[in-house]
Formats: C-alpha cells, sequence, structure tokens
C-alpha cells in the first residue's frame, strides 16, 4: 500500500500538497516553534514600540488607552509563564469542555451504540434513497468521532454494491457527509464544545468583552441548515456527477465476497433492544433537562437577569437569562451519551457491570492523550499572544485596514473561509488551526461588528470542506484502503479526483450560505445574532 501512495503522489499539485505537507512537523511542534518566532517578534515590536489605541477601554481622565507590544522576553511575562504554567495550561477553556463531553461518548462509541445506530439507520433505507441516507447519517457521525470513519464509509461501500450500484460511490458520499460535512449537524457536539472554548480563550485573551460567555448551542441554526443544504448537493453530486463517471460495476475477486460475509450481518436481538432503551433514554436525558429549566427552582435559568424593573430599565437580557441552560449543555450531552451508551451496552451485553462502564471511560481519557499535549502547547501559545497583547493589536490594524479598504463584511466573510479552507491542506487538525487564527481573527471581526460565534461559523465552512481532498488528513490513507477493496489500482489520485466535485460544491455553497446569512442577519443559535457590538458602544 505504502508504494502505491508514494508512487502516485510525486505529481501534480496534489503530490506537492502531500511532500510539502509531509515535511511540516507535528501540530505540537508547530505551536512551540510559533512560541519561539511570537517571542522574538514581541521583543522587536515592543522595540519599535508598536501600539494601538484600544477599541473600549479608557483612562481614567477620558483619554484613549494606548495599548502596547509587551516582550515575552521581559521579567514580568517570564515570571508569567514559569509561575503560571498549571494554570495556563488547566484553564484553557476547550479542554474540560472537551474531556467532559468525552466521558459519555467514548462510552457510546466503545459500548457499540454509535456503531450499531448508524447501521441500523442505513441497512434499512430503499434503493432509491441509499444515498441521502447514507449522506445525512454521515454527517450526524460526526458526533460517533472515529465510528463515522471506520463503520459507516465501508458499510456504505457494501450496501451501494448489494444495490447494484457501484461501491464506491457509497464511499464517496459517507466520505464526502463524514469529513467534507464535518461541522453540519443537526445538533451541537463535541466539536462545538472544542471550537467554542477556543473562541472563548480569544475573546478573554483580548479583552474587549469579558462578560462574553461560550454558548455549546451558539452555531446551532447555522450548522442544521449547512446539513440541510449539504444534504441534496452529496444526493446530486453522487448520483449525476460520481457514479455516472465510475461506470457499471460488476463484482470481480474473491476479496470482495469476503467483504461482503465480514460485513453482511444483522443486527442481534441484543442491539435492537438496545436502540430502542437508548431512544426512551435519550428521551429521557431531554426531559431531564427541561424539567431542570422550566420546573420548580429553574435550575437553569437566571431570573434576576430579567427581574422585576429590569424591563423597564432596558437591561433585561433574554441571553443572561438563558446562559445557566447554555453553559449546562456542555454536561448534558455529557449524560445524554453516557446514558444511552451504558443501556445500550447493557442490553446488547457489551457493558457486563460497572466496570466495563468505567473502562470505557478511562479508555476515552487515554485516547486524549494526544489532545492533552497538544492542548498544553496550543494553551501557552495562546496565553502568550495576550501576554504580548500582539492579538489585540494586529486585530486593532487588521480591523481599520479592512474598513479602509471599503470591502463590504460578507467579501471579507468568504476570504476568510477560503484562507481556512486552504490552510486545511496543509494542518488537518480543526482545533490547531482555529487556536492558531483566533487570537486575531476573533477580536478583528469582533472590531468589525461580526459576533465571536459569526467568526467560529465561518471557519467551520472552510474547515470541512477541503478534507476530503487532502492526503494530510489522517483518515485519508483508510479511505484508500476501503476503495482498493472494490476496484484494484485505485490510488491516491483517483481517490483525490472522486472527491473534488464534492469539496468544490460544498466549499462554493458554504460559502454563499455564510454570506446570505451575514446579509440577512439569521440567528446563528438560540439568542446569538451574526452583528456584535462592543460593550458600551
Amino acid at each position: 500500500m505504502s508504494e502505491v501512495i508514494t508512487e502516485t503522489t510525486q505529481k501534480g499539485i496534489l503530490g506537492w500538497i502531500e511532500r510539502t505537507g509531509n515535511r511540516l512537523p507535528d501540530p505540537v511542534f508547530i505551536f512551540f516553534y510559533l512560541i519561539g518566532i511570537l517571542m522574538v517578534v514581541s521583543v522587536l515590536m515592543s522595540i519599535f514600540g508598536v501600539s494601538a489605541e484600544h477599541p473600549v477601554q479608557k483612562n481614567a481622565d477620558g483619554t484613549p488607552l494606548i495599548i502596547k507590544s509587551m516582550s515575552l522576553l521581559s521579567a514580568e511575562n517570564i515570571q508569567k509563564l514559569w509561575v503560571q504554567m498549571p494554570k495556563t495550561f488547566t484553564h484553557f477553556h476547550p479542554l474540560g469542555y472537551v474531556l467532559v463531553v468525552m466521558l459519555g461518548a467514548g462510552v457510546a462509541e466503545r459500548s457499540g451504540f454509535f456503531a450499531a445506530g448508524m447501521r441500523a439507520a442505513v441497512r434499512s433505507t430503499p434503493v432509491f434513497l441509499l444515498t441521502p441516507v447514507v449522506a445525512l447519517v454521515a454527517m450526524l457521525g460526526n458526533h460517533a468521532a472515529d465510528a463515522g470513519y471506520v463503520v459507516l464509509i465501508p458499510l456504505a461501500g457494501i450496501l451501494f454494491a448489494a444495490a447494484g450500484r457501484h461501491p464506491l460511490a457509497g464511499i464517496a458520499a459517507a466520505f464526502a457527509g463524514v469529513s467534507g460535512g464535518f461541522s453540519a449537524n443537526l445538533l451541537p457536539g463535541q466539536l462545538d464544545a472544542l471550537l467554542f472554548g477556543i473562541t472563548e480563550e480569544a475573546v478573554d485573551i483580548s479583552g474587549l468583552d469579558p462578560s462574553w460567555v461560550m454558548n455549546i448551542a451558539g452555531n446551532w441554526y447555522f450548522i442544521a441548515a449547512m446539513t440541510l443544504l449539504y444534504l441534496p448537493l452529496i444526493w446530486f453530486v453522487t448520483d449525476k456527477i460520481i457514479e455516472p463517471r465510475l461506470g457499471k460495476w460488476s463484482p470481480g475477486d474473491g476479496e470482495l465476497a469476503a467483504q461482503f460475509e465480514d460485513k453482511d450481518d444483522e443486527l442481534t436481538a441484543g442491539e435492537k433492544k438496545g436502540l430502542k432503551l437508548a431512544g426512551l433514554a435519550a428521551l429521557g436525558v431531554v426531559g431531564l433537562w427541561l424539567l431542570m429549566t422550566f420546573g420548580p427552582g429553574t435550575a437553569l435559568i437566571n431570573e434576576e437577569a430579567c427581574a422585576p424593573g429590569t424591563i423597564e430599565a432596558g437591561t433585561c437580557s433574554v441571553q443572561k437569562t438563558l446562559t445557566p441552560f447554555y453553559t449546562s449543555l456542555v454536561g448534558g450531552f455529557m449524560v445524554l451519551f453516557l446514558a444511552c451508551g451504558w443501556i445500550y451496552g447493557k442490553a446488547a451485553g457489551t457493558i457486563k457491570n460497572k466496570q466495563d462502564l468505567v473502562d470505557m471511560m478511562t479508555g476515552a481519557m487515554k485516547d486524549m492523550g494526544y489532545y492533552l499535549v497538544l492542548s498544553f502547547a496550543a494553551a501557552h501559545f495562546v496565553a502568550m499572544f495576550g501576554w504580548s497583547n500582539l492579538g489585540l493589536i494586529s486585530a486593532v490594524h487588521g480591523a481599520d485596514a479592512i474598513q479602509s479598504t471599503g470591502l463590504p463584511l460578507p467579501i471579507v466573510i468568504g476570504m476568510i473561509i477560503i484562507f481556512s479552507a486552504l490552510l486545511n491542506l496543509f494542518i488537518g487538525s480543526a482545533s490547531a488551526k482555529w487556536a492558531l487564527l483566533a487570537p486575531i481573527l476573533v477580536p478583528m471581526l469582533m472590531l468589525l461588528g461580526f459576533s465571536p460565534e459569526a467568526s467560529t461559523a465561518a471557519y467551520r465552512v472552510g474547515d470541512s470542506a477541503t478534507n476530503i481532498i487532502t492526503p494530510l488528513m489522517v483518515y485519508f490513507p483508510l479511505i484508500l484502503i476501503f476503495a482498493k477493496r472494490w476496484q484494484k489500482g485505485f490510488g491516491l489520485g483517483s481517490l483525490t479526483a472522486l472527491m473534488i466535485p464534492y469539496s468544490v460544491c460544498l466549499l462554493i455553497s458554504g460559502i454563499a450560505l455564510m454570506v446570505i446569512w451575514v446579509i440577512l442577519g439569521i440567528p446563528l443559535g438560540p439568542d446569538v445574532s451574526v452583528a456584535y457590538s462592543l460593550p458600551g458602544t
């Protein structure tokens, strides 16, 4: 397999992308190298006295507050680095959010709940609806992390072949949904917790709005719209472009027969029972959260935000009223995944006792080991960016430069999406890229009247669209293996060419959706708007 990949990557732009990307170090070391560069730049900016006027804060006498660049080699910042190192790491917002959600998601994945749910969703689908159902389950399967790639994509090839259709079309449709539609979903999940945690960190270090709090549902309406938009696009590209190009498929060697034998199994009685009980458990968790929100005591409502007198005074805020509810959704998804996975596992026989449950949660935390290391490096890069003041200074000057060009904000957003998509060809990790971009993009767009939630949404469009055409995506070789089992000689260039129509359509439609969203000012989530005003302005 490695020989095939090496041979096919020596030609053309795709070969250049892979060779260039393979020369890049691990994202952990990228952050450490960037910290070194940041130190040098901070010293130079401090020497040259680079500064900016703070857009919100004033001095005690009312004069403008000047933000000065600070050297990271100053005694104060060196002390911060070493004294606050544990705090810098453990207070990195995405860390806690992701670990909490993954405690539940790890059980749902290891118990087999996610895999069984996806199998059940696609196996009984009529042939004419096979493509849209595979694409929809693939996008919803983003919550299942690895299961979407490992279970659904090869299963889609099996189902298409069993229906007399080309299996590579099924693999392509599933890959486009799982990876190209990586940010699309009908419900928020661990990706929302991860990205909004980084967004919150970027807002914090900018100091522009200390009252802003991460809302895991901040992109809910937008990602649901992405799902509804991407579904017919993937359906059209698969049935009208990809499958006709592939031509008529006929079974070949014995490996394909073995593939059918390996996967052509029905759900067991225990798995079917587990899925039914897991559905009831999900309803129970939703009911519990509704009770805590609207029941006696309204535990998840901040009633003081709209206490008597605040409406007349104009200080009543629906968003502040619902802040406890929004913040609780991180724990809510953990409980939801945990309950569904546990109930399913008990019925299906994958969880026999409490120790099995603990082992699954422990295994989920073990899988997060790399993320912990990456978070340590990213947390210090983001924190040191804030200590140097270069993030806010860059944001202020960047906002001024954009305003001076006279470019409409929707065009600026489109350019940011394209930049994110191009960067994704070289750095596959969604969190790593956002940790690099957020400290500048989030405050810069806030100064231009663009909310942090909207910045996050724009980044997500670009980040997912090119996942399916870069050889540096970690699952790309795995998808290639799945495809080669159906068609000998299918190489890296073949897979990339297969996925390019999806990537182009998803990127163009995603940009159009974001631009329309900005122009119309449609809420991105519950009580979350595209427009933003700095406090006191």
